[in-house]
């Protein structure tokens, strides 16, 4: 089983964005820090789900235990639904994705559990400076 932490951050909303995706499991151990530019958190956020799920898909891994402490992303995997238009192509693509593998779980969790993956989404921020 891979187990995936992802976070955003930004400096500002909308401000430069950073994503950090931390994956550990099934004999792999990755870090990825990633400046995505001037983005707003939410669609920051749904980035860091849909780059977690592009390395899940590449590692071939068939059971994903994902993280996250959005709960706009969290809620919006486990319906199927978001609200605001500007966030549904971003689902659609992550629904794609999370088709591909076999057995997918998604959990809220709280900040203090998401270090990692929110040291990533920073440092993503202050390398493009």
């Amino acid at each position: 089983m891979l187990e995936i932490y992802i976070d955003a951050a930004s400096a500002g909303n909308p401000g430069p964005s950073g994503i950090g995706v931390y994956i550990k499991g099934e004999g792999h151990q990755l870090k990825i820090s990633e400046y995505i530019g001037e983005t707003n958190n939410h669609i920051a956020e749904f980035s860091a789900l849909i780059r977690g799920l592009e390395e899940a898909v590449k590692l071939g891994s068939q059971l994903v235990s994902m993280r996250s402490d959005s709960k706009i992303v969290v809620s919006s995997v486990e319906k199927e639904y978001v609200k605001n238009e500007e966030y549904k192509p971003y689902l659609e693509h992550a629904l794609q994705l999370i088709d591909q593998i076999e057995l997918f779980f998604i959990k809220w969790i709280p900040d203090n559990q998401n270090k990692a993956a929110d040291v990533l989404a920073r440092d993503a921020i202050h390398k493009n400076k």
